[in-house]
C-alpha cells in the first residue's frame, strides 16, 4: 500500500517527506508486530532487546554504560528495564568486590530460556517481512538505510 492511501492524503508529498512517513510507518508496523509476540511473554521490545546483549555477553556480566551504548532505543531508560528484569529474575545485579559502586548485570539461566522461546517467534517475524523483497533489495535497503544515518 502506498504511503498516500496509508495516510488518507491525496496532495502531492514532496520525496523526501515520503520517504522520512515511509520510514516511520514501516518502524511502527515492525515494531507492532514485534510487541505482538512479545506480549504474551510479559516483555517489552527494550527488555528483549537488553537480554540479547546480556546473552551477547557470553556470560560476561555488562555494566549500564554498555547496555546502553548496545541498545536499540536509545531513548530507553536502562536502568528501569534491568530492574525489572531483575524482579522477573531473567537477569541479576553483581556488585564488584573491590568496588562497591561498581554494579554489573548479567543474564540468568531463566533468561536464557525465554530467549530460546523466543528467537524462533522473532526470526520468523524478521523472515516474514524481509521475505517480500529479494535478497539483493534486503542488501541494497540496508546499505541505503545506514547510509541515512551517516
Amino acid at each position: 500500500m502506498k504511503i498516500e492511501e496509508l495516510l488518507k492524503t491525496n496532495n502531492d508529498m514532496p520525496d523526501s517527506k515520503k520517504l522520512v512517513l515511509n520510514i516511520i510507518v514501516t518502524a511502527n508496523f515492525i515494531s507492532e508486530k514485534l510487541t505482538e509476540v512479545l506480549k504474551p511473554f510479559s516483555i517489552s521490545s527494550q527488555q528483549f532487546n537488553v537480554l540479547r546483549i546480556l546473552r551477547g555477553q557470553k556470560n560476561k556480566p555488562a555494566n549500564l554504560s554498555t547496555i546502553q551504548e548496545r541498545m536499540v532505543s536509545k531513548m530507553s531508560n536502562t536502568t528501569r528495564l534491568v530492574d525489572k528484569l531483575v524482579e522477573k529474575n531473567l537477569c541479576e545485579r553483581i556488585v564488584c568486590p573491590s568496588n562497591r559502586r561498581k554494579i554489573e548485570i548479567r543474564i540468568t539461566s531463566k533468561g536464557l530460556e525465554l530467549l530460546k522461546k523466543l528467537d524462533p517467534l522473532i526470526e520468523e517475524i524478521e523472515n516474514n517481512i524481509a521475505g517480500k523483497i529479494n535478497k539483493k533489495e534486503i542488501l541494497s535497503l540496508n546499505t541505503k538505510l545506514n547510509e541515512l544515518r551517516s
